[in-house]
């Protein structure tokens, strides 16, 4: 089974809550399907939309891996302690995506959107973390608006998260998209931290904007 593979995250910003990667894989006769599906990059759908495509991609492709990237995770990264930034773990966890499709079928091809600005760079750092691995590396900025199959993995990526959202959300409280530019955000970080002192456990510590928040708190306490 030879298979065109395309690799997207959802959820790289907020400061709240997980990052989600997904590797979707097709069979190259099979890329029309996703055209006449109507898949496109993620945020230019609908949540709707989204979630009646993911139906649909989920019986048309013939690989789907997801890796949910946990706030611990992100942070350890961004902090240094375990990798040298965000695109170094992403580029490490594309990696892994790519050996565990490939112990499930062989892939030719695969996509992948690029988070560093030289895409070519990063194409060529992936390749190193995969000795041995017969694939076509293509690495573009924009991926998921340029390939079906980087736009359908985008889809199923947001919708994962998405639905990750909503299980937190019933468990700590309504956060919003959970991005800082998010003002429903920013008010449940500002009650969290007044009325517990410290931050949640879905939090991304290392985003400065709870630093922000914390010390805009301790500034009005002081008068």
């Amino acid at each position: 089974m030879h298979l065109i593979a395309g690799i997207d995250e959802a959820g790289r910003g907020p400061m709240i809550g997980p990052m989600v990667m997904v590797l979707a894989g097709i069979l190259e006769e099979k890329l029309p399907l996703l055209l006449r599906l109507g898949v496109k990059d993620s945020k230019l759908l609908s949540p709707t939309a989204r979630e009646r495509i993911r139906g649909r991609l989920l019986k048309i492709l013939d690989m789907v891996v997801i890796r949910v990237v946990s706030p611990e995770e992100i942070d350890a990264a961004v902090e240094r302690k375990t990798f040298n930034s965000l695109n170094d773990l992403e580029l490490h966890l594309t990696a892994d995506l790519i050996r565990k499709a490939m112990s499930q079928g062989h892939i030719c091809k695969v996509y992948v959107d690029s988070p560093d600005p030289k895409p070519e760079r990063y194409a060529s750092r992936l390749r190193t973390l995969l000795p041995g691995y017969k694939v076509e590396i293509v690495s573009e900025n924009d991926a998921d608006k340029k390939f079906p199959i980087v736009s359908a993995a985008s889809i199923i990526a947001k919708t994962e998260r998405d639905r990750i959202v909503e299980r937190l959300k019933k468990e700590y409280g309504d956060f919003g998209s959970g991005y800082p530019s998010d003002p429903r955000t920013r008010e449940f970080a500002k009650k969290w931290l007044m009325e517990h002192g410290s931050l949640p456990p879905i939090a991304r510590r290392s985003w400065k904007t709870w630093r922000n928040i914390l010390g805009e708190i301790r500034q009005r306490q002081l008068y």
